[in-house]
């Protein structure tokens, strides 16, 4: 159900009156609106908030390096069967995903390499590249049809203020809602976080990714790439089109600022040119570049999840390095394991802003997160050493683990999410 207050006047600025829910979520992007769909059907009453005033309609798509959005997501398997529970999977694969069977990893600074493949697991595929705003038009269209969930949009969060056992949510329109739990879905950059105090760890990377779509003259080959260079790691992740060919690329390209403002500054066929020699030109000449975007990189981690009557899911939680890109694979297990504490406590007849509930969800989620963030960052210093036996220890290494099958397969399980 959809409400949009855009029409609010100033006269709504200063009104006094409650809406009362059971569940608020600020940000409705892929976690936001995930969480809003698990808790569909239920008896919670759920507010959905969001800045933006949100589409139902599906985006326009082209075959072409401009008809994709430069912002992807690499959803694991695991992801793929949450999203089908929530009924928007089939929604998804209807308009356009991008399944890969494959990924080769290799390192610049040696000739090692490790293969990756679903048929070593006995799965169709490893996952699948999908474009973020077609995953958030489904999840929006779900929700749309949900008659326990409000979207209140666009409208953006003034403030947060305690009122005993319950949470106010004050609107910049004016508009007062309550609810005995807010989930902070709101981002890198959660104004809730900050609003709450939650405490963080956080560090810059050094880095800064660019991403674009890009035409190859050579076929992906259903197969995500990533070779990892000195200044950081260059992935191309397979694009599909509704022709089924396969030259077109989302690429995340993470290096230094200096290189990253050189790069963006290039005209396109240069740009394709460097691209390419980075690449070692494994699919050939880079043909054609949409739109560049360049962003900084910075991993962070809250200290605690939650609050007494807060929670927070996803980059509002956690960022970490793209170089896997399982930064939305997480955000997502947790809005699974946070909704199935949701709908536990409404079963047994608890408050969902109980601090039961809530310390069962971090305790759920809070070590995996970190194992991955340590993992990721791990990966990232090991690759990023110049010296001669790091090299050689790295190299040895990826031969070794190329070689070890029930280790590879391993590893490929746990990446899938399972």
């Amino acid at each position: 159900m959809q409400e949009n207050l855009a029409s609010s006047n100033s006269s709504n600025r200063h009104s006094k009156f409650t809406l009362a829910f059971d569940v608020i979520i600020v940000g409705a992007g892929i976690a936001g609106s995930a969480l809003a769909c698990a808790l569909g059907d239920s008896s919670l009453k759920v507010a959905i908030v969001e800045s933006q005033q949100p589409s139902l309609d599906w985006p326009e798509q082209s075959d072409n390096v401009t008809g994709f959005d430069p912002r992807v997501s690499a959803l694991t398997a695991a992801s793929e069967n949450f999203l089908t529970e929530l009924n928007v999977w089939q929604a998804i694969a209807e308009r356009r995903i991008s399944p890969y069977q494959f990924m080769h990893v290799w390192d610049a600074d040696g000739t090692a390499s490790i293969d990756f493949s679903a048929r070593e697991v006995n799965e169709p595929r490893l996952g699948h590249i999908v474009e973020n705003r077609i995953i958030v038009t489904a999840l929006m269209q779900r929700i749309n049809s949900l008659s326990n969930v409000q979207i209140i949009a666009p409208s953006s969060l003034d403030k947060i203020i305690d009122d005993g056992d319950k949470k106010n949510v004050l609107l910049e329109d004016g508009r007062c809602l309550s609810a005995p739990l807010i989930v902070a879905a709101d981002g890198a950059r959660s104004i809730i976080r900050e609003q709450a105090g939650f405490k963080t760890r956080e560090w810059d990377y050094d880095h800064h990714a660019i991403v674009a779509t890009v035409e190859t003259e050579v076929s992906h080959q259903q197969t995500a790439w990533q070779r990892f260079l000195p200044a950081g790691p260059l992935a191309f992740l397979p694009l599909r089109t509704s022709g089924d060919s396969e030259n077109l690329c989302s690429i995340v390209w993470s290096t230094l600022p200096e290189e990253a403002k050189e790069l963006m500054a290039q005209d396109d066929d240069v740009f394709a040119a460097s691209l390419a020699r980075a690449f070692e030109s494994r699919l050939g000449e880079i043909k054609s570049v949409s739109r560049r975007f360049s962003f900084p990189l910075r991993q962070r981690h809250a200290v605690d999840y939650i609050k007494p009557g807060i929670a927070l899911v996803g980059d509002a939680a956690h960022t970490i390095h793209p170089l896997a890109g399982q930064g939305i694979n997480i955000g997502l297990q947790d809005v699974q394991v946070l909704a199935e504490e949701l709908l536990r406590a409404e079963q047994r007849q608890l408050s969902v802003g109980h601090s039961s509930v809530l310390s069962r969800y971090q305790r759920r989620r809070k070590g995996d997160n970190l194992m991955m963030m340590v993992t990721m960052e791990g990966f990232k210093r090991l690759f990023a050493e110049p010296l001669l036996p790091v090299r050689w220890l790295r190299n040895s290494g990826m031969r070794w683990v190329n070689k070890t099958k029930p280790l590879k397969n391993k590893i490929i399980r746990q990446a899938m999410g399972f």
